[in-house]
């Protein structure tokens, strides 16, 4: 049966990509955005209960984001205060609370309130405070997708803070930040569609970052493709995720023993080789549910299930809700 995954060995070698990263999000990309700029000067704090993630129709996979364009301020999250400066990037994966800052029992600023009714034709600018030196941000969120994906979703921490000053490799991070202020100082035509796409970049930016400062002995996801013997199994499976890859096929192409590739798996990944395929092929296939008239038939049959029904129990284990029904919340979402 397709369902179990065949074990037949054959030759793996010269298919994989070596960036496991670039091949997911291929498949993975933002769904939506919004960006505005937020300039509060004096003492000021804002919500500790931000409401970004109500901004959108489809808050699941709604991450807030904060730019320090100029100036600086403090963040309050979980417990824990941290000081921010220009070049500073936060994202928060999982709508994590928050409360940002400046000086102690400042004026209250609630910018999501403020925000003018969409359509824009040019990016909202809010201004707080009568002073013309203060801090700048560019804030928002994104809306992703790949946070359905297991794997990745419990790599990713409630907080990436990323620090432009003090990464020696950041020039370019840096002179995106300058090119998103430019574009809310001096709109142009297709400024509003520009922002999203570079705000973009700056995501994938800092996915990459996180794979680079992984720990020696980190665990998850993002550590596992620092890992040149897992990124290298990964690398062979995101290319060709449709192919009956059998252990003793990863395994060889990998430079492991059968033992020690499902060892390393397991204990970076908290799966094995084979379930992760499943996984990843369930995951291909709810973007295809929602993405694609393909019927439930030819959908299992690519997600490697022999029958309908089979593959209707697994998606319903893995997502909560059966394959038509996560195809019809899609298509609400979709149109709403």
């Amino acid at each position: 049966m397709r369902e179990a995954l065949s074990e037949n060995p054959d030759d793996a070698g010269g298919v994989a990509r070596d960036d496991v990263l670039s091949a997911l999000l291929s498949t993975i990309r933002l769904s939506g955005s919004l960006q505005f700029c937020f300039m509060p000067t004096g003492d000021w704090q804002t919500d500790a209960t931000p409401s970004l993630a109500s901004l959108s129709a489809k808050a699941s996979g709604t991450m807030p984001f904060h730019i320090v364009a100029a100036g600086s301020c403090w963040l309050k999250t979980e417990g824990e205060e941290t000081y921010l400066e220009a070049g500073d990037v936060l994202v928060f994966p999982f709508g994590t609370g928050h409360q940002l800052g400046a000086a102690r029992d400042g004026m209250l600023v609630l910018p999501t309130r403020d925000l003018p009714q969409k359509p824009w034709r040019e990016i909202p600018v809010l201004r707080y405070g009568d002073e013309t030196q203060g801090v700048r941000l560019l804030c928002g969120y994104l809306q992703w997708d790949g946070l359905s994906f297991a794997p990745l979703r419990q790599s990713l921490p409630s907080l990436i803070h990323v620090r432009t000053r003090a990464a020696n490799d950041s020039g370019w991070l840096r002179a995106t930040i300058r090119q998103m202020v430019e574009e809310v100082d001096r709109p142009r035509a297709g400024g509003v569609s520009m922002l999203p796409r570079l705000t973009e970049i700056i995501f994938v930016e800092i996915l990459r970052h996180q794979i680079m400062m992984a720990e020696p002995h980190a665990i998850g996801w993002l550590a596992a493709l620092a890992d040149p013997a897992l990124s290298r199994c990964l690398s062979l499976i995101h290319d060709d995720p449709k192919r009956d890859w059998s252990l003793e096929q990863l395994a060889a192409a990998s430079g492991m023993s059968r033992s020690a590739l499902a060892e390393r798996f397991q204990a970076m990944l908290s799966t094995s080789p084979i379930r992760y395929i499943r996984d990843w092929r369930l995951y291909l296939a709810s973007v295809a549910l929602a993405t694609s008239g393909q019927p439930i038939a030819a959908i299992a049959y690519d997600a490697g299930y022999a029958t309908e029904a089979a593959f209707n129990r697994a998606f319903s284990r893995t997502f909560g809700t059966p394959p038509a029904a996560w195809r019809a919340t899609a298509s609400t979402r979709g149109s709403s």
